[in-house]
Formats: C-alpha cells, sequence, structure tokens
C-alpha cells in the first residue's frame, strides 16, 4: 500500500497510523499526527481504491452504503499491511493508534471490529458503523476517541451512538465527542482528541 512513515523521537510513544478520508492522500493527516503527539512513529496510508479518481478504502454501493464484501476484504488488506509494515520500519506492532476521517475512520473501525489485535486504540473523526449483525472481538483495554458532528449528514448522531454502543459492549473505553457542525473536520474536535490522547495511558 503506498505510505509514509516518519520514525519518532520517542519510541515508547505509539504509532500513529493516519488513515485520510474519501479523495485525500497520505499527505492530508500529516499536521494532524503532529498536533497530537509530535514525539510519535507516523503510519499515513493512501487507500487502494480509486472512485471517479478520488482515493478511497473499501468501495461502496451508493453514499452511506458500503460493499461488504470488498469492505471485509479490504480490512484483512490493511491489517496484513500493519504487520509487514511494523516489521519493515521496526516499531511495536501492539502500540498503533488509528486517527481516522470519515472514510479512513470507517475502515479503522472495521479493524476493530473484525482483528481483536489490530489497533491499540483509535482517533475516529465522523465514522459510520462499518458492519452489523457480527460479534465483536473482545476490545477490552482498547480506549477509543469519536469526533461527531451535530449537523453530519453524512453521518446521523444515531450512528455515532451506535457505533459507541457496539464498541463498548465488546469491552472498549469509548469518548464521543460532539462539535455543532456538519462533516468537516474541525479545529475544535483535533483540540478534544489530543487532550483524550493525553489522558491515555500510553
Amino acid at each position: 500500500m503506498k505510505h509514509i512513515f516518519q520514525k519518532g523521537k520517542n519510541q515508547n510513544k505509539p504509532t500513529l497510523l493516519l488513515l485520510h478520508g474519501t479523495g485525500g492522500t497520505e499527505e492530508d493527516l500529516l499536521p494532524l499526527a503532529k498536533e497530537i503527539d509530535p514525539e510519535a512513529n507516523v503510519l499515513s496510508v493512501r487507500g487502494n481504491i480509486s472512485e471517479n479518481g478520488m482515493p478511497r478504502f473499501f468501495k461502496r454501493l451508493a453514499e452511506g452504503v458500503f460493499d461488504e464484501e470488498d469492505l471485509i476484504y479490504r480490512t484483512k488488506e490493511l491489517f496484513e499491511f500493519l504487520d509487514e509494515a511494523a516489521e519493515k520500519y521496526d516499531f511495536d506492532r501492539e502500540n498503533i493508534i488509528a486517527v481516522g476521517y470519515s472514510n479512513g475512520a470507517n475502515i479503522a473501525a472495521s479493524l476493530l471490529f473484525h482483528h481483536q489485535d489490530a489497533l491499540s486504540g483509535a482517533i475516529l473523526h465522523h465514522p459510520m458503523v462499518p458492519r452489523r449483525g457480527i460479534n465483536l472481538p473482545d476490545l477490552t483495554g482498547k480506549n477509543i476517541f469519536i469526533a461527531a458532528g451535530i449537523n453530519d449528514p453524512i453521518c446521523p448522531s444515531q450512528e455515532s451512538e451506535e457505533l459507541k454502543s457496539l464498541l463498548e459492549n465488546a469491552g472498549a473505553d469509548v469518548q464521543l465527542h460532539w462539535e455543532n457542525r456538519g462533516h468537516q473536520l474541525t479545529m475544535g474536535e483535533v483540540a478534544a482528541a489530543k487532550k483524550w490522547y493525553q489522558t491515555i495511558k500510553k
């Protein structure tokens, strides 16, 4: 997978896995990583799917309707890439925190839904529920931050609440942060994510 790896100053810190939104690239969220933790490793990945020339992490059938078969396949592909990247760049595979926006947040949530050991935690900006009707792995000890917009036309508030509930029922510790905005990534939610990150056990 096309990606950027930046070695951090403190190898005891998590590796931040950056996952862009639809039409983004592996460059998009680099400033976000510096804001959250300038000392951490950064692994920023570009989605392998192209939708009308716009990079994505998995296919969709329509706005808000995921191609479930492709989602499962691409989630496994990303999971295996993380194994390879940890070996190649010599970082702790068991200490990866995903930072995803929109489509990137959805693939990060899918990693949590499908693989118990994929991530140690996640910052999810405007995610949706990746799949319904499946049993989640035991997510005890995972710290997850969800940023949501009260007026988000793509991801309604009940979607955010449902995702929080599903993750908590699997044992995760989830903080849901609301912004009085739409689907855009705001400085307010980035600041809230940074504050949350500083409180979780590294």
